[in-house]
C-alpha cells in the first residue's frame, strides 16, 4: 500500500525495502535518493521516524522527498506493529522497540546500501519520534546528529497534568485492563479517525487534538494504516519508561530542536533544549503550528535542516 501524502519528484528514485530489528520483527521500508546519485561514492544517509502513531507514507515521505534532492540517502519504515511492518497485535506501542527500529534503520542503511557512509548517518523524527531517534541516539553513537520537529515525548505527555491520586487511578485503569484483554485474547484498540477520511473535525475536539485531526482524520494527512492511538495497555508502559532521561549524553554530537511558535507542544522542544547538552540549537518557525511540521513544504525549515546536516556529518 502507498497512499503518499505528497508527490514524489521525479528526481527521486524510491525502493521498498524489508529489514529486521534485534527482535526479529520484520520491518517495512522505503529508500529514497536522487536518480543522478553517484553509486561509487559514499553519500550522507538520515534515518526518517514517522509521528506517534502516523506511517512511512505520510509526514516521512515529505521529509525523504525533499532531503533526497538535495543530496542525502534518506530511509523511511513503519515501526514495529505498524503499518507494513511486523508485529503482533497490531497497533501495540513500546518505547524501547520504537527506539530499536530507528537503530535497526542504521544496521540496515550500514551493511545493505553500498553507496552510503556508515560514518555520516542522522536521524530526523517527527513529532512522537522526535523521543525516539533521540532515545535510541542517546546510546547508539553511530548517530551522529539528530533534528526533531515537532517534537512530543509520548512518555513525558503521558504524566503530565496528573496529580498523585490521577496518576494512580490511570495505573490502576490500565493494569485491569490487562486482566480484560487477557480474557479476550486480544488488546483493545480504540483507533481515534475513520477508515476513510472524515469531512469536518469534530466539534467536541480541542486544543492539540483537533489540530492532530485536521491532519490524521482529513483528506490533508488521512492514511488507513494510521488511524491514531495504540493498544490501550500501551500507555502503560510509557508510565514506567522516560524516554529522554539521558539526553545530555548526546554531547559531543549535535541536536537541532525545531519547533513552531504557534505550536502547543512548543515548550517540549524548549524544555529538552535546555536539558540537552552543547552542541544544540533551538530553531522556532514562525506563523506555523504544530501539524504545519508534518507536511507544509513552505514552512519546513528545509534548508536549514540541510544545513544542520551537511555542517555535522560532512563539516562543511
Amino acid at each position: 500500500m502507498s497512499n503518499r501524502i505528497c508527490k514524489i519528484s521525479g528526481a527521486v528514485q524510491v525502493e521498498s525495502i524489508r529489514f529486521r530489528n534485534r527482535y526479529g520483527i520484520d520491518l517495512a521500508g522505503e529508500l529514497y535518493y536522487a536518480k543522478s546519485i553517484d553509486r561509487q561514492k559514499k553519500h550522507a544517509a538520515i534515518v526518517i521516524g514517522a509521528p506517534y502513531g502516523g506511517v512511512k507514507e505520510q509526514g516521512p515521505s515529505v521529509y525523504a522527498n525533499e532531503l533526497a534532492q538535495r543530496g542525502f540517502v534518506v530511509m523511511t519504515f513503519d515501526p514495529s506493529f505498524s503499518g507494513e511492518s511486523g508485529g503482533s497485535p497490531r497497533n501495540v506501542a513500546s518505547p524501547d522497540l520504537y527506539s530499536e527500529d530507528v537503530s535497526a534503520a542504521v544496521d540496515y542503511l550500514g551493511v545493505e546500501v553500498s553507496f552510503v557512509d556508515r560514518g555520516r548517518i542522522g536521524a530526523l523524527g517527527i513529532c512522537g519520534s522526535g523521543g525516539f531517534v533521540l532515545s535510541a541516539a542517546q546510546a547508539d553513537t553511530r548517530i551522529r546528529a539528530v533534528v526533531t520537529a515537532a517534537l512530543f515525548d509520548v512518555s513525558y505527555m503521558s504524566r503530565l497534568e496528573l496529580n498523585e491520586k490521577q496518576l494512580q487511578e490511570e495505573k490502576q485503569r490500565l493494569s485491569y485492563q490487562r486482566w480484560i484483554d487477557f480474557q479476550q485474547g486480544e488488546p483493545q484498540y480504540l483507533p481515534m479517525y475513520p477508515l476513510t477520511p472524515s469531512e469536518s473535525i469534530p466539534e467536541e475536539l480541542n486544543g492539540i487534538w483537533r489540530e492532530f485531526y485536521s491532519f490524521y482524520g482529513l483528506k490533508r494527512g488521512h492514511h488507513p494504516n494510521a488511524r491514531g492511538g495504540k493498544t490501550t495497555t500501551s500507555a502503560m508502559v510509557f508510565l514506567n519508561y522516560p524516554l529522554l532521561h539521558y539526553i545530555q549524553e548526546l554531547a559531543p554530537r549535535a541536536v537541532l530542536f525545531i519547533t513552531a511558535d504557534q505550536a502547543e507542544s512548543r515548550f517540549l522542544s524548549e524544555y529538552y533544549y535546555e536539558k540537552a547538552a552543547e552542541p544544540k540549537e533551538l530553531y522556532v518557525v514562525s506563523n506555523c503550528n504544530h501539524i504545519d511540521l508534518y507536511d507544509d513544504v513552505k514552512k519546513i525549515p528545509f534548508d536549514k535542516i540541510e544545513q544542520f546536516f551537511k555542517t555535522q556529518l560532512y563539516g562543511q
